[in-house]
This record gives C-alpha cells, structure tokens and sequence, in this order.
C-alpha cells in the first residue's frame, strides 16, 4: 500500500487510517461531524496527495487535452482552472478531473487517485501527435485548505493576495519560503479555500507551518469521511460513486461540462444521446421517514417498482437531515417527487430535492 509524504504526522496526531484508492489514508482525526463542522464554520486542512497529477506539454498539448475531455479547453486562459470529464465509447466516464492551463503549451491534469493508471493508459492511447506527458502523481503532495478562515490561515505564508484570487484560478508563488508551490482558489467541500501543490520533500514543513499559521483560526486536520460528508452536500460527484464507466455525464447532470463545440472523443455518441434523452438521472433526496441511504440500496416508486439506486447517503451533519443521490428513471427525477428507499427490508419515504443540499 502507498503512503503519502504527511502519513506520519496523521498517525503521531491520532488519526485513523484506512486504505483508500491504494493508499493508507486518514479517514477521521476527532469524528466525522466535529471535523466538518469546523470546515464549514471556520477551516480544516486535508492531505489529499493520493490524487494523480499529469502534465501534458509542448505544441501538440492543447490538441490532446481538447481529444480526451468533454470541456472546452481553448477556452481557458493562463492560470485558470477547468473542471472537465473524459468520456469512453458508451457515453461513461472515464474519470472526472481539473485542468489546469500554465501557458499555451502547458497543462496540468488533476486525476481521482483510484484512476490514475487506468487514465494514464487511456490518454496515451490518443497522443499520436506525441505531446509531452509526465506522471508526476508520485512526486506531488496536495493539501486543500478548505473554510471561511482559509484565506486568513494561509495569507501569512505568502505575499501572494489571496482575496484577490477568484473562484477556479490559480497562480505560482512563494509560499513558506518555497518557490514556484502551486495555489489554487478550488476545492470539493463548498465552504470555500484553496488547494495548494508542491513536491513531497518539503511536505512536512508545509504541513505544520498552516497547523502553526490556523491555531488562533481554530484550524482542525481533516479526514477523508469528513471530505465525503462536505462534497456530498454539495451535491459534487464522486467517482466510483456518483460516476464511473457506465454512466453518463448527461444522466449526471453534468451537460454543462460538455461542448460538443470540441469534436472530443465519442462526441457524437453523446449528441445522439442528448437528441434521444436519457432514460435515467441523477437526483438529490432527502429521507422522510428515518434511516440512511447507502450505496447500492434500491429505490423504489409507490407501487414497489425498482426505479433506481443510491449512489451515496449520509446524515448531514450541517442540516442534521439524512441525505443522498441516486439515479432513478428520468420521470421521477422532478424536484418533491416521493421516493422509497428499501433499507434493510423496510421500504421508506423520501423526496426529490434540487441539489446543493446546502446552501451557504
């Protein structure tokens, strides 16, 4: 199993460890909801190095970035960020990523760490042009510092301006005396921040300087459950989850990420599936009668017809509700549409809501 370069400090801080996407990952430091309140009410850090960073570069990189994703990326200018999917022959997901435009012949993707093989693979089979491409996944720690007090934590580490940068941007800068350290206004919790690269030797340094720089903040290490509960109120997908192979990022609700402008990779099988519709999507709903939805629990129409499955479920610590997504047949996907969800044997009540869950 792999480690990070910040495993240690989790285990000397008490953290629980588990293995995640091939890694030994903290999934909870104090608990679940104490950790994520803290993110939503003032800061938390992370340590998500597991995740997989490509580089794509030279003249031909643009063009295969524009081949393997469904977004737009000549739209991007320098030190903007993309979100972005790459689709296969049967309208699934390959993974969901960011990419990062440095400059026109330079490019950075950010991939799910359970991916980053089976993704490395599938974007070298389209580089005939031969664009340069690194897997520096190994090399890279990635911290996100997420929360209202992000910004205050981590000002005094640069002199960067960091309330000047705007939402999906990023730049390069000095950061805890280290050149060239990756910032980038993004992140997968909704409570606002930023994620910051660098190279695993000067992880540790990093690390306790935001402990250090959060202290008087109420800064808090956050595990990867807490992570979960954030993105899931949000509404944000997770892959494996929410997305993988066999679905589509138009049963996803994710058409806004798709620009059939681009003639990407299996485009067209997309538009024809956008002018047929799909005959599945992907909803928010919030249980009615008591219970937690799971991953892999069937949902269920009045009637007791299989209308679909939950692709995840907790309680929501923010809303003190009991939430979930699942994809169900597209005519109950209306918002305050009734649900069931079988749990354990028991058929019980939910609804459709619009995503997010939480609104800020």
């Amino acid at each position: 199993m792999k480690t990070t370069a910040l495993t240690q400090q989790h285990i000397d801080l008490g953290a629980k460890m588990v293995p995640f996407a091939g890694y030994n990952m903290p999934v909870q430091y104090q608990g679940v909801t104490v950790e994520h309140l803290n993110v939503r009410d003032k800061v938390g850090v992370f340590d998500v190095s597991h995740m997989g960073e490509f580089f794509v570069e030279g003249p031909h990189a643009l063009d295969l970035i524009q081949k393997v994703t469904s977004n737009d990326v000549s739209a991007l200018v320098d030190g903007q960020v993309q979100y972005s999917c790459m689709p296969n022959l049967e309208c699934g997901i390959v993974d969901d990523l960011l990419v990062y435009r440095f400059n026109s012949e330079k490019y950075m993707l950010v991939v799910n760490a359970s991916n980053i093989e089976k993704d490395w693979n599938w974007i070298s089979q389209f580089n005939t042009n031969k664009a340069i491409i690194s897997n520096l996944s190994d090399d890279y720690s990635l911290l996100a510092v997420q929360g209202p007090l992000a910004s205050q934590v981590l000002q005094a580490l640069t002199s960067l301006d960091l309330s000047a940068m705007k939402y999906y941007t990023f730049t390069l800068a000095e950061f805890c005396g280290f050149k060239d350290v990756i910032i980038s206004a993004t992140g997968y919790t909704g409570a606002g921040g930023f994620e910051i690269y660098f190279p695993n030797n000067v992880a540790e340094t990093i690390w306790e300087s935001i402990l250090e720089s959060g202290k008087s903040y109420g800064i808090q290490p956050i595990g990867l459950a807490a992570r979960d509960t954030l993105r899931l109120e949000m509404g944000f997908c997770l892959y494996g989850n929410d997305i993988d192979d066999e679905t589509s990022p138009l049963e996803a609700g994710l058409s806004w990420i798709i620009k059939f402008n681009n003639n990407f990779n299996y485009s067209k099988e997309l538009q024809l599936q956008k002018e047929n519709g799909v005959q599945r999507k992907r909803v928010g709903f919030e249980m009615l009668d008591r219970g937690i939805a799971r991953n892999g629990y069937i949902i269920l129409n009045e009637k007791d017809d299989e209308i679909g499955f939950v692709t995840s479920g907790t309680m929501s610590p923010s809303l003190q509700k009991s939430i979930g997504m699942g994809y169900v047949n597209s005519e109950y996907a209306k918002s305050e549409t009734k649900l069931y969800i079988q749990i354990r044997n028991k058929k019980l009540k939910a609804q459709v809501v619009k995503l997010p869950f939480y609104k800020s």
